[in-house]
């Protein structure tokens, strides 16, 4: 590598007209890249020139990052494997080997199909992409399964009822308080898992907000993990026992990382419709601290099956979503 000694001493063998000719013909050569015309005089300077080229490259592939991720959410789940008897010669998807034996030969995806052997199937990586096929249900299908299989950023269920609620419903007092009627709620639940994205949840099909809402509800109950997962639940409990409301929240941050990501988006958009409401305490009547007693115990649950400790847990799930709902644009 030439030293800076004769780099310089290089420089100097030039006459400074070579100079300004070989500056001129960068800056021609960038423009007509650029699609720009030179002034008469090469007002223009190179150093704009090049921040101007920067940022026009930096724009385009922020967009196309934007237009790839626009209609493809590529959030990561992991193979919903069980033992399965093949009928006929198989051979493992995953290591291309035959699968032996008469019976229980392998394992095979509930949601996508892949079939593996059953050793093979701890290697493969979480990469499954749901068929609707398969998909029987909205209600009681996993979050993350339900959004793969359909290509969206969240739930159907949560998207439509939030977007009828808050069409003719944000001021209805008691509103998530006040039951609708069960058989109604129930036909919405039906409605869902026969037509997904194309039930009709209108005014005109439920004229009372409330049976969308209770639907809704009924949705989050059902999942086979909830929103706030049984792998995070103790830490969202031990946040909220924390005294000091800084570190409280810092630890609420910390415990919404550990969501995997279709959760999280779920949860946030879930609690930004949430902090609409209690802006509109004054027409419905509901605050932060009866939405966080409504809701704390349908999004989080504890991940044992013990009645004592879910008892005592009661007051810190609805401490949790008042927190998230009163802290929404700061958590999310």
């Amino acid at each position: 590598m030439p030293s800076q000694k004769l780099w310089l001493e290089s420089e100097q063998t030039y006459p400074p007209v070579a100079h300004r000719i070989k500056k001129d013909k960068k800056q021609e050569l960038l423009a007509v890249g650029l699609g720009m015309k030179m002034g008469r005089k090469h007002t223009m300077l190179w150093q704009p020139l090049k921040l101007f080229a920067y940022s026009q490259i930096t724009s385009l592939v922020r967009r196309a990052a934007l237009k790839q991720n626009e209609n493809n959410f590529n959030y990561e789940k992991a193979h919903n494997f069980k033992v399965h008897t093949f009928r006929g010669p198989h051979w493992c998807e995953y290591c291309a080997n035959f699968m032996w034996g008469l019976i229980a030969q392998g394992v095979r995806c509930s949601d996508c199909g892949l079939n593996v052997h059953k050793q093979c199937s701890k290697f493969v990586p979480n990469d499954c992409q749901p068929d609707l096929k398969r998909i029987k249900k909205v209600y009681s299908c996993d979050l993350t399964t339900l959004v793969k299989a359909h290509n969206t950023q969240r739930p159907m269920v949560v998207d439509m009822c939030i977007q009828e609620i808050e069409t003719r419903g944000l001021k209805s007092e008691g509103l998530y308080r006040v039951s609708g009627f069960t058989e109604h709620i129930e036909d919405v639940k039906m409605s869902f898992d026969r037509d997904g994205d194309k039930a009709d949840i209108s005014a005109t099909m439920y004229a009372d907000v409330n049976i969308i809402a209770g639907a809704l509800k009924l949705y989050f109950r059902d999942l086979p993990i909830p929103v706030i997962t049984y792998d995070s639940y103790h830490k969202f409990i031990e946040s909220s026992k924390i005294t000091n409301p800084d570190d409280r929240l810092e630890a609420i941050h910390e415990s919404l990382m550990l969501l995997p990501p279709a959760h999280y988006e779920t949860l946030r958009h879930l609690m930004t419709h949430l902090k609409k409401i209690i802006l509109l305490e004054k027409d419905n009547l509901m605050n932060a601290e009866n939405l966080g007693t409504v809701f704390g115990p349908t999004l989080m649950r504890p991940p044992e099956q013990n009645t004592l400790a879910t008892l005592n847990d009661i007051r810190y799930q609805r401490l949790i979503v008042q927190l998230l709902i009163e802290n929404e644009d700061v958590l999310f």
